[in-house]
């Protein structure tokens, strides 16, 4: 394995740092000495580090979806769970992130999706690939579930991750809209719904989020 660089560290320094700020105003609202202050870093080295604040954002939108994946991988890499209790841990962990965390908990994807999408065809498309893993990983839970009958239906399993990544996306940003977490409380009961589930086979402290 390569070992990190003080150029790597400090780069990585500048994107973990500003995860926060940027979920918290926007990407274009932000500016690149907002970026540095935030990390520590000189003002007027950003260029020392980045091409372009358009580069800053596709290695932002990286590491977001590497910590992401991990997360989730996380998740679903508990061996006393059936597919669809990982699966609804994983709606859990969503559900918690935007209501009970903190900003920087809170979703890269939902946050930049409309703004930058139409502004920068490379960050779109890290998006788009980062997505699709996403829903790859809960297919494959889907899947799980449907062979060890704890999840009841029988649509494809592709199509049931993709189903549910779209109704869990609107249902946060109708929760960023509204300021209640009445839309996600519907994503769930719309989630046991789509899957065949009832809320009795899903562990009651998961859905707490204790």
């Amino acid at each position: 394995m390569k070992t990190p660089t003080k150029h790597d560290i400090a780069k990585k320094k500048i994107v973990d740092s500003a995860r926060a700020l940027i979920a918290e105003r926007g990407f274009s609202a932000v500016g690149l000495s907002q970026i540095l202050e935030v990390a520590g870093i000189p003002k007027g080295s950003f260029y020392h580090y980045f091409a372009s604040k358009e580069a800053f954002g596709e290695e932002l939108l990286r590491s977001y979806m590497h910590d992401y994946l991990i997360n989730i991988h996380a998740l679903f890499a508990t061996p006393d769970k059936n597919g669809a209790q990982k699966l609804f841990s994983y709606l859990d962990f969503w559900r918690c992130s935007h209501i009970k965390g903190q900003v920087g908990d809170k979703c890269l994807i939902v946050k930049l999706a409309a703004e930058v999408s139409d502004i920068s065809e490379r960050m779109r498309r890290i998006m788009e690939t980062g997505t699709a893993s996403v829903i790859t990983h809960v297919s494959q839970v889907i899947k799980i579930g449907q062979e060890d009958g704890s999840v009841h239906s029988a649509l494809p399993a592709h199509k049931l991750a993709s189903s549910l990544y779209q109704l869990w996306l609107g249902a946060t940003l109708m929760t960023k809209i509204t300021h209640s977490s009445h839309p996600m409380d519907e994503a769930w009961q719309t989630s046991l719904t789509l899957l065949g589930c009832t809320a009795d086979q899903i562990n009651p402290a998961a859905r707490k989020g204790e």
